[in-house]
């Protein structure tokens, strides 16, 4: 199967459902026009699916692998990355101040979801080095910025996060690493991190590393941790890489999926390095990079569950299997069940993908118009994009090797891989868990506000659409807002235990919604076929995930778990 890009899909969807073509109104982006969007999209659909694509075969087969303490990418891996850089791709939506495009985050996203269905294990590294560049941007001092900025906006040098240790993994606070303060105003940086994505490349150029450490009066907890910017070589007088630093990768995970993409055991001894931000602020400057990139990550699952469609639409198209009650149908796509899988793995995908744009859409005009409403949209749909978008790739994934039969469990045929590759997705960047946690306690400390103005926009689209889909929806609306007033009277442990279920009973009235606005604008056979499947189908799942939503914790802790 070749991957073919989604472009009148994503255009449709920013342009009808959203209505993004608002941003092109707004000063800020004045020059994300439509024939602008067009043009960009179009250009990262040919990278993708003429340079990536036919490279995401071999990044499974030849691993990246360390060799004398040296990491060596998978074949052709660097030349795609040079191609990736020298399109300006890293810095798309950079400041034009060091050489970026300036652009929306809902066109990076678009962007980023074509590159990473393509080749994932190879989209990852620009994808940290764009957080990496958004931290720098928000926190870092001028003489900083202007050095490294420039360098990792053009894709010349990279950017990695540094979080993670062996005994501090979700629990961050419990980290080790260390920073001594220097005399000449830098710092000496020591710890072991684990799991770092593009910890070391040969691409060229410099790596430059985020590292969460401990000041000597750092409080214990996150409250006391700093951010530091520790490269692989210290740039010199000019600017360009110097002396190598204190620092090795000790060895590469051997990891289930994502073999091309070379997840490093970072060591730090005494390595020099930078303060970015204020001491002991260093989780608010690691935050502004999280949040980036736990957008980017659900988008990363998107894109799997793109990939893997697209893969199980083609398989469903020829391969011929039993007699099948649609006339003139021979090969499998005429079974019901295989087109209740086919409906499912579109109307999932179709959701995640609205629910991550949509966020990148509330970030954008957030950013141009200054409304903290649009502000507090963004913040509410990010967990919801991150385990929702992550979630569907994991199950459509699954559902297409299951569209494959044994075919799908044999290798060779590939289709596996996206179901290996997309798993980590949701672990990553917080846990799902994590991500449901932060939406019932941080995401509803506002009293519901942001909450409740998504479901009056659901409930809106079902008084809208009317007849008995309309009706689907508004009962789907009803129960979310019931969930939500009892989230907002109970103790925070009893919405803990409900959390999961809760958020993706939101993501689901949330693809209703956005599947009927698409149906209702124009006449599409298509559009109203899925929306319709989503609706009858899926949607019926919403009251009883409120109802687990509800149930609280007093239930999880009476069972005793054995040893």
């Amino acid at each position: 199967m070749s991957y073919r890009a989604p472009v009148t899909e994503m255009r449709f969807l920013l342009d009808h459902v959203l209505g993004a073509g608002r941003l092109a109104e707004t000063e800020r982006f004045a020059e994300a026009t439509g024939d602008m969007v067009d043009a960009i999209l179009n250009e990262a659909a040919r990278l993708a699916e003429d340079v990536l694509a036919p490279l995401r075969r071999a990044g499974d087969l030849e691993p990246a692998r360390l060799e004398n303490g040296v990491v060596r990418t998978s074949g052709g891996f660097s030349e795609a990355y040079k191609a990736i850089a020298d399109g300006g791709w890293v810095g798309t939506a950079a400041s034009p101040e060091f050489g970026g495009m300036g652009l929306p985050v809902s066109v990076l996203s678009c962007v980023n979801e074509i590159l990473a269905s393509a080749n994932l294990a190879l989209s990852l590294c620009p994808l940290l080095t764009q957080g990496q560049i958004e931290a720098l941007e928000h926190h870092a001092d001028d003489e900083m910025k202007a050095l490294y900025l420039p360098k990792l906006v053009s894709g010349e040098w990279t950017g990695t996060m540094n979080l993670t240790e062996p005994q501090a993994g979700s629990d961050v606070g419990a980290l080790r690493s260390k920073a001594e303060p220097k005399d000449d105003g830098s710092y000496s940086v020591t710890g072991t991190k684990i799991f770092i994505s593009w910890g070391d490349h040969d691409f060229g150029g410099n790596v430059c590393h985020l590292v969460l450490a401990r000041l000597p009066d750092g409080a214990p907890g996150t409250k006391g941790i700093s951010l530091f910017l520790v490269p692989k070589f210290i740039p010199d007088a000019d600017g360009n890489p110097g002396a190598a630093n204190s620092l090795k990768v000790v060895s590469l995970e051997h990891k289930m999926g994502l073999h091309g993409s070379p997840t490093c055991v970072m060591e730090f001894d005494g390595a020099t390095g930078w303060l970015v931000g204020a001491p002991h602020k260093g989780m608010a400057a690691m935050f502004t990079m999280m949040n980036n990139a736990r957008l980017g990550v659900g988008i990363e699952g998107l894109s799997q569950a793109e990939a893997a469609l697209q893969d199980a639409i083609s398989y469903a198209q020829e391969r011929r299997q039993g007699r099948t009650p649609e006339e003139g149908v021979e090969t499998i796509q005429g079974h019901a069940d295989v087109r209740r899988m086919l409906l499912t793995m579109a109307a999932l995908t179709a959701t995640a993908r609205a629910i991550c744009l949509d966020c990148a859409f509330s970030i954008d005009m957030a950013t141009a118009t200054g409304d903290a409403a649009w502000d507090a949209r963004a913040a509410f749909l990010t967990p919801i994009a991150k385990a929702f978008g992550t979630d569907t790739g994991c199950a459509v994934s699954d559902l297409g090797i299951q569209v494959h039969g044994g075919m799908g469990f044999i290798e060779e045929t590939g289709v596996a891989q996206y179901f290996r590759d997309v798993r980590v997705t949701a672990i990553y960047e917080g846990t799902n868990g994590i991500q449901a946690m932060d939406m019932v306690g941080r995401k509803l400390a506002d009293g519901g506000t942001a909450a409740k103005a998504l479901i009056a926009e659901i409930a809106a689209t079902a008084d809208a659409a009317g007849g008995a889909l309309g009706a689907r929806l508004a009962a789907a609306a009803d129960a979310l807002g019931a969930a939500t007033d009892w989230m907002l009277g109970s103790e925070l442990n009893d919405r803990f235990a409900g959390a999961v279920p809760y958020l993706r009973a939101f993501a689901l009235a949330l693809g209703g919604h956005y599947l009927l606005k698409g149906a209702a604008e124009g006449s599409d056979p298509q559009r109203e076929a899925l929306a319709a499947f989503h609706v009858e189908r899926l949607l019926p799942e919403v009251p009883a995930l409120c109802a687990q939503a509800r149930g609280g914790a007093e239930q999880l802790y009476a069972w005793e778990i054995a040893s």
